[in-house]
């Protein structure tokens, strides 16, 4: 029986070995030289996604990010962030601000997109981007007050620190809890890569020292 007690104990501890070294850093995912700052709350972990409208990659792995926002632990926030790795994405990356000032993203993210790769149109100018919000529901009265703000041209310039900041050559990109970074392309693809983002997001709870129950609470 102690022999047998024994084997079960190797096989366990084998069995854990294997999960932890699941994913590993430089290959799944990778840990940022400079942890950034999160906006989650005490007790929280942080999932933050870059992307760009015309990104085709992005737009094929929303399906993927509203899956798992169906299966998200309530001790975790997910962010959207759209990145400008150069100046053609600053149009697109406005257009997201405006959207979620004026609190219309449920009406504009998603259609936004499909009109890019589903129906191929070009949205090369502001009166492109006009033109969209006023097709869904936007005054062109409110859009020009909102995308001209203070507040659209902030979130603008800070994104434009992001690509730097978070060392960010591609998109889409995730990052968990301002450490680690991962994505379809390093992950081994859409369906894997949400998998990666759990593993981090665990890891993540270890290091924090989250009380386990309470992130089994949040499932």
């Amino acid at each position: 029986m102690k022999k047998f007690w024994l084997m079960l104990s190797s096989l366990l501890l084998s069995v854990a070995v294997q999960a932890a070294d699941l994913y590993s850093n430089g290959s799944e995912y990778t840990t940022l030289s400079n942890e950034q700052p999160v906006a989650a709350g005490e007790g929280k972990i942080e999932v933050l996604e870059f992307f760009w409208y015309a990104c085709p990659h992005c737009y094929h792995l929303e399906p993927e990010v509203k899956a798992w926002l169906k299966t998200k632990p309530d001790d975790v926030t997910f962010t959207r962030a759209p990145a400008i790795l150069g100046p053609s994405w600053e149009l697109l990356a406005r257009a997201y601000f405006t959207a979620d000032i004026l609190g219309v993203l449920d009406k504009t993210h998603k259609p936004l997109f499909e009109y890019i790769h589903k129906e191929r149109k070009k949205i090369r100018k502001v009166d492109d981007v006009k033109a969209f919000f006023v097709n869904h529901g936007v005054s062109k009265e409110d859009f020009d007050k909102t995308f001209n703000s203070f507040a659209v041209v902030t979130k603008t310039n800070r994104a434009r620190q992001t690509r730097d900041r978070y060392q960010l050559n591609g998109v889409p990109a995730i990052v968990v809890n301002g450490k680690y970074m991962t994505s379809p392309s390093v992950a081994g693809g859409n369906e894997e890569v949400f998998k990666v983002v759990d593993f981090l997001v665990e890891k993540e709870r270890k290091a924090v020292d989250v009380p386990q129950e309470k992130a089994a609470l949040a499932r």
